[in-house]
């Protein structure tokens, strides 16, 4: 009868442990600094500029305000500094506008393992 119960008793803990980790607090991802990381890469960004080439899958962009804006925030970097920016196109991409050098563009880019990929592009001449 005793070796019944401590089995008994045993179970009835062994429940009771499981319930309280399964009913405890999730990991979310503000508790994960890494993920808020991971979200804000990949967050949509634009820039504007001339475009200086273009090749089938790419084009490359004289960015010309040296700003650039992500999520409502807006980047500058010191002027006389000019930049160059290389985007991807993919099948995703949305062009407005043919690809032209010398013509200007406003372009809707995400990072992508470090390459900058074109989500919109709007060309004017």
């Amino acid at each position: 009868m005793k070796h019944a119960r401590r089995i008994v008793l045993t179970v009835v803990s062994s429940l009771v442990l499981v319930a309280a980790v399964w009913a405890g607090p999730q990991d979310s991802p503000q508790a994960r600094p890494d993920a808020n990381k991971d979200q804000n890469s990949a967050q949509p960004q634009s820039v504007s500029g001339k475009i200086a080439s273009v090749e089938k899958n790419s084009f490359t962009l004289n960015v010309a305000s040296s700003t650039t804006s992500a999520a409502g925030h807006q980047f500058s970097q010191p002027p006389g500094t000019p930049k160059t920016m290389t985007f991807l196109i993919d099948k995703n991409t949305t062009v407005e506008g043919t690809l032209k050098v010398d013509s200007n563009a406003e372009v809707t880019y995400r990072q992508d393992n470090g390459a900058n990929v074109a989500i919109s592009v709007h060309v004017t001449p």
